[in-house]
């Protein structure tokens, strides 16, 4: 069944992907980019199901005019698919606080500022879905990612309690964990490489960029069937709350779910006792 779905990110890389698929499926198509007339050119020019609209994620009020230009257009939002993002790479000692709040801003408060302006739209209709790229870097923290790691391990937990929120209005939600695809995400338009600047870091931050510059384009994952996967869970009644995409994140998820199992267990006998000796266990408020 036809559906009006919303990409974001969608001049270059998995977006471009997505809002093809979604376009050869028969799906009406809402692509939107910081440069509109770049995501046209990369999309082929004007299609009759496809509405190219700017916006910044990092703007609310750009976030706001592109839903309502859907809607004026398409009449509803069914699909949102938050994609856009970018990664500031580094040990945290040479990352900027500015590059860090720049990393946080587009990564977790983009797609925030993009969910904020459809959630009404779909509360409206009793109906939607909201998927949110995360990335095995959501789950998993590795040296040279502390920035990207955290904006991604927030989108996590920001998602999963988003999905308790709105389940009532019949609006699902699904966070997507990537591995290694072979996206753009490592080209310079979409990373930004520290210089080194601390002598104890210089020699492993300049062997650590060249590392990763020389993944580029030999990542195993195939962002065409990633996209073809995504419209594959945009169609389904009841999609999962995270997919796991590709052999190296299942992989990692796997190995991360039994070591945080081994810490718990590590933990129960000096973490295990230490409520009030009158509290009990009852009550379905676990947070601290």
């Amino acid at each position: 069944m036809s559906k009006v779905i919303f990409v974001t990110g969608a001049g270059r890389g998995l977006g471009t992907d997505i809002v093809r698929q979604a376009l050869a499926a028969g799906h009406q198509v809402v692509a939107t980019g910081r440069r509109p007339e770049e995501v046209e050119k990369a999309l082929g020019g004007p299609q009759d199901n496809l509405l190219v609209t700017k916006l910044d994620v990092t703007s609310l009020e750009d976030a706001h005019a592109a839903v309502q230009t859907a809607v004026d257009r398409f009449g509803r939002v069914d699909v949102l698919i938050n994609n856009a993002g970018n990664f500031f790479a580094g040990y945290f000692e040479e990352i900027s606080p500015e590059h860090m709040r720049q990393q946080i801003e587009t990564n977790l408060f983009g797609p925030m500022n993009v969910t904020r302006a459809v959630l009404p739209v779909m509360r409206a209709q009793r109906d939607g879905h909201v998927l949110t790229i995360s990335s095995l870097a959501g789950q998993v923290g590795t040296e040279f990612t502390s920035a990207y790691a955290a904006s991604k391990f927030a989108v996590e937990g920001w998602m999963e309690a988003l999905h308790h929120d709105i389940r009532p209005y019949n609006i699902r939600t699904t966070i997507v964990e990537p591995g290694y695809f072979r996206t753009e995400l490592l080209v310079d338009a979409s990373t930004t490489w520290p210089e080194p600047t601390i002598d104890d870091y210089a020699e492993r931050t300049t062997a650590t960029v060249e590392a990763w510059k020389s993944i580029n384009g030999q990542q195993p994952g195939d962002p065409v069937k990633l996209a073809h996967a995504l419209l594959t869970l945009a169609g389904q009644e009841q999609p999962p709350l995270r997919f796991v995409a590709g052999a190296d994140a299942i992989e990692g998820v796997r190995a991360k779910a039994q070591e945080l199992l081994v810490q718990a267990e590590a933990s129960r006998e000096l973490g295990g006792n230490l409520a009030h000796d009158d509290a009990g266990l009852s009550g379905s408020i676990t947070s601290v």
